[in-house]
């Protein structure tokens, strides 16, 4: 167990630092720091979300009765992936950071003091890192522990969850280059909007349908048979779900109308209306649009 935890707090900053000095030093590259850092973390996120949903297939294929049936790599990649969450904190942080220093804001203001950087990054990503916090304080004993190795089937199914991150942290990228008015941009932002529902809205109700062919019961009675904890671990997790589902509705919302209205608009009025468009939530980072204009009032 220790080992595998120590594997996982090796490689996700490993990998991170690896990333961030070849965006920085690579001939044709030489990207500044801030952008470095902001797209290793991206790029980090990604790459856990490849190998999450990998194990997640790989545990859910393999289990016939979903109750009993275990798998390896259940409880070794909550084990590898939990220092993750630790590391990743961190890593929205420092995208937080550099993010209020680009564009010229330190030349005029100076440098915004990390504690007060600190206090407005806790602030405005709260839900964030609460939801990190609780996965490594809550789920992981609960994963580990209290299952008793029951359920391996729908642990791996809940790791597919992680299926949307890269279009989310796609889109990240794409909004701090300007690059909302691309193709790319809008096929992302649909690509986003399906996977995140599917994959993160539907996950709890398949989870709960999925029991109640087990246990051959009607799907509106599974609540009234599972251990009540069940009930509020579902809950608790797919509320900041449907939050986050809300702002990229509203984001594609604006990015699709935006576009039919563009076309009669000026084009500088264009291009602000399409950088307002199908902003990922603010997960694993920040809002660029509100962090901009908090960096204004400084």
């Amino acid at each position: 167990m220790l080992t595998i935890l120590v594997a996982g707090s090796i490689f996700f900053p490993g990998l991170f630092l690896l990333s961030k000095r070849c965006l920085k030093h690579m001939p044709g590259l030489r990207w500044s720091e801030g952008d470095a850092v902001i797209v290793s973390a991206r790029l980090v996120s990604s790459i856990q979300a490849v190998m999450a949903s990998s194990a997640g297939y790989i545990i859910a294929a393999s289990c016939d009765d979903i109750i009993e049936d275990q798998h390896w790599l259940t409880s070794s990649y909550i084990l590898f992936a939990v220092p993750y969450f630790v590391y990743d904190i961190y890593a929205m942080f420092m995208c937080y950071w550099y993010k209020l220093r680009v564009k010229g804001h330190e030349v005029d203001c100076g440098p915004k003091p990390l504690s007060s950087a600190l206090s407005s990054y806790l602030r405005r990503e709260f839900l964030m890192v609460l939801h990190h916090v609780v996965m490594v304080t809550v789920c992981f004993p609960v994963s580990v522990f209290w299952r008793q190795g029951k359920g391996d089937y729908f642990q791996g199914v809940m790791f597919l969850a992680e299926l949307s991150t890269p279009s989310v942290c796609l889109g990240k990228i794409l909004i701090q280059y300007k690059q909302q008015h691309t193709l790319l941009h809008k096929v992302n932002g649909g690509l986003m909007l399906v996977t995140f529902f599917v994959c993160r809205v539907l996950l709890f109700p398949y989870l709960y349908y999925a029991y109640s062919r087990y246990a051959s019961i009607p799907f509106y009675m599974v609540p009234l048979s599972v251990p009540w904890q069940c009930n509020l671990g579902a809950a608790l997790l797919m509320a900041p779900q449907l939050y986050w589902f809300s702002l990229i509705c509203r984001g594609a919302f604006r990015l699709f109308t935006g576009s039919s209205r563009s076309r009669h608009l000026p084009p500088s009025t264009k291009t602000d209306s399409e950088s307002k468009a199908l902003e990922p939530p603010p997960a694993n980072g920040y809002s660029a649009r509100e962090t901009e204009r908090e960096t204004d009032t400084h």
